[in-house]
Parts: structure tokens; C-alpha cells; sequence
């Protein structure tokens, strides 16, 4: 599992229809896929994409932002718990070799900044924009459907290698 690829799903934790239908089928791609999906672990988008992953026989991964365990979504394969609240999102995004943002809130948008400092894909449906200086950045890469997202999440993780420190906190590629 640990050479397996990671697509993290990131979105409100409160969504619309449409971004729930959404999420749920990038779960399902991400499953059949064979990668592993990692997530807040909570409701909203980050259920709906479980839910979908689930129902293809795939692995979640949940990163709580408490301290219970009881508190994921119950289609967290995985719950990992942290009792770091918000600061939870850079374990989500760090953990992660490519992300698909659906969505969001604030929060989402604090998990994008995290991804695009670090060099981590960002693969956005109906979610954020970002311009700097009155110019559109072109950071986060847009999809058409969940298809499209996931094979654009999968192809740039294929190109990104795993990261594993080293004992000098150096990291290198596997």
C-alpha cells in the first residue's frame, strides 16, 4: 500500500448536490483506479468521495481533525486521528501526491495553498480560482468531470516521485 498512489479529495465539509455527485464520483474513479483516497475524514464532499470509493472496493483515508476516531465518516477505511483541528489539512495535503479540490470552503482553500507551496498537483472541479496582481494564476489545474480529474490527478502523481525523508530530512525520490 505504502508504494500505492495517494489522490487526496479535498472540499466543504457542507456542500451542494452537485458537488456531493461530484465527489463521489471521483471516489469511485479514484477506487477503481486502484489508488488510495485520503480526505478530512469528515462529511460533505470528503463523505461523498468515500462513499464512492467505498462502493468500489477502494481504500480511504481519513485525517480526523479530533481526537475520537467515531467522529469519520462511515466510509473511512482508514481513520487517522490528529486533535489538531484545521492544522490537520497539511497532513491531508502532505500525505497526498496529487489533490483534487470539489468545491469549498476557507478551508479548502488553506489545503490549495498548502499543495501549490509544496509542488503537489492541484486539480480543481467548480471549486476555487486564483489570481494574483489582477492576473488569473493558472496553478490549479481544471477538470471537465471526475473522469477527466482523476486521470489528470493520476498521470501528474505518476510524474511526482514519493516522498521519503531521510535521516537528514532530506527527501528523495522511490
Amino acid at each position: 500500500m505504502k508504494n500505492g498512489k495517494f489522490i487526496g479529495v479535498i472540499g466543504g465539509s457542507q456542500c451542494t448536490a452537485e458537488e456531493a455527485r461530484l465527489a463521489e464520483e471521483v471516489g469511485r474513479e479514484v477506487a477503481k483506479r486502484g489508488a488510495i483516497l485520503v480526505c478530512g475524514g469528515l462529511g460533505g464532499v470528503m463523505e461523498a468521495a468515500c462513499k464512492g470509493a467505498s462502493s468500489e472496493g477502494g481504500v480511504t483515508v481519513g485525517i480526523l481533525p479530533g481526537d475520537n476516531r467515531q467522529s469519520a465518516n462511515p466510509y473511512v477505511s482508514i481513520p487517522v486521528v490528529t486533535g489538531l483541528g484545521h492544522a490537520r489539512n497539511i497532513i491531508v495535503v502532505r500525505s497526498s501526491q496529487a489533490i483534487i479540490a470539489v468545491g469549498g470552503a476557507y478551508g479548502t482553500l488553506s489545503e490549495l495553498g498548502h499543495a501549490l507551496q509544496n509542488n503537489i498537483p492541484v486539480i480543481g472541479l467548480n471549486t476555487w480560482s486564483l489570481s494574483r496582481n489582477g492576473k488569473q494564476d493558472t496553478s490549479i489545474i481544471p477538470a471537465q468531470n471526475a473522469v477527466d480529474a482523476v486521470e489528470i490527478a493520476l498521470s501528474l502523481a505518476n510524474q511526482a516521485p514519493a516522498r521519503v525523508p531521510t535521516p537528514k530530512g532530506e527527501h528523495v525520490g522511490h
